[in-house]
């Protein structure tokens, strides 16, 4: 079930996506909780609080799913990078997927991303198809990535 949030629809019971706030948090942890067999901790989120990459999605007042994502400089270009992407099981195939990206893709724009990176695991078929769609190239596999010892696929996408 997903955690109603006040406020957070501004009257509407559409789609919305907005920078995560302190309040979402506990939505946030119980999304990642139920999607992830390895999710990340409370403060591993706090940490990215205040950066605009740190999207939710709202739907009917309730957190949907959320997207981490930053940009650092590596090797003098500005290299995008999706760290986290979730949506909550009674959500998915609705596009809160598509909306996360199209708008955390257009944060790291902004920001002067030449490039955006993310990993997934090699078993994620759904996932790669939505990286797919939206241009992402697998680049490479590294090997006992996940704590499972499964695979990662780093998938790549340049921007204009």
């Amino acid at each position: 079930m997903t955690t109603p949030v006040s406020g957070a629809s501004d009257g509407d019971d559409g789609l919305s996506i907005r920078p995560a706030e302190r309040a979402d948090l506990l939505a946030i942890v119980r999304i990642e909780n139920e999607s992830f067999s390895q999710p990340w901790p409370y403060d591993a989120f706090e940490r990215f609080l205040g950066n605009d990459g740190f999207l939710v999605a709202v739907e009917e007042g309730a957190i949907a799913g959320y997207l981490v994502a930053d940009v650092s400089q590596q090797f003098g270009r500005q290299l995008g990078h999706i760290k986290d992407i979730a949506v909550h099981p009674d959500h998915r195939d609705a596009g809160i997927g598509t909306a996360l990206l199209t708008r955390g893709m257009a944060v790291m724009t902004a920001r002067g991303a030449d490039s955006v990176k993310l990993e997934v695991r090699r078993s994620n078929d759904g996932a790669k198809r939505l990286y797919r769609q939206f241009g992402f190239e697998p680049l490479r596999r590294v090997p006992g990535y996940y704590g499972n010892d499964e695979d990662a696929i780093i998938m790549l996408r340049k921007l204009e």
